[in-house]
């Protein structure tokens, strides 16, 4: 009784935020279609396992650290991904739709992963420092900085970019 009520909360969450798990997917693999195979992933191991959940209340760092895992299982079995092609370069434009900024996007995405996934969580997603050094498996302190150099390298690209 209480593995269905778990169950079906797994699922309505799921459902009610399925647009930011592909977000985190997407700042990933950079492709559309392989971003969804990721996410129809996660949603497979989350509720194979909905077990694991120990309280309902971890259900929002539990999911992402699942997508996160399987974006990064993904990518080890798919090394295509170390050298990207110009197509996808254009594609990963397009998919950014509730990214607004231009500049914003191009220079995120050339981001360090490191840097790239803890700026995603922490303002397109409105994740806690905690809750990212949890999906991360990192130590809070790590995050900070990453986040802190993440943001000092986006803003130094973007201002070089306009004065050019």
């Amino acid at each position: 009784m209480f593995k269905t009520l778990k169950r079906k909360k797994v699922e309505e969450f799921i459902i009610e935020n399925r647009e930011n798990f592909y977000r985190v997917a997407y700042s990933y693999v950079r492709n559309e279609q392989d971003a969804l195979d990721i996410i129809q992933d996660s949603i497979y191991k989350a509720l194979n396992s909905v077990e694991k959940l120990k309280e309902i209340k971890f259900i929002k760092t539990w999911f992402y650290r699942i997508v996160v895992n399987c974006s990064i299982d993904y990518l080890r079995k798919n090394k295509k991904y170390s050298n990207f092609l110009e197509v996808e370069q254009l594609e990963k434009i397009e998919c950014y739709e509730d990214y607004t900024n231009l500049d914003l996007k191009k220079n995120l995405d050339d981001l360090p992963e490191k840097y790239r996934i803890i700026i995603v969580l922490r303002f397109f997603e409105d994740l806690k420092i905690e809750e990212i050094a949890k999906i991360l498996d990192e130590n809070v302190n790590t995050v900070k900085t990453r986040l802190y150099h993440g943001l000092k390298k986006l803003r130094v690209n973007i201002e070089s970019e306009r004065r050019s």
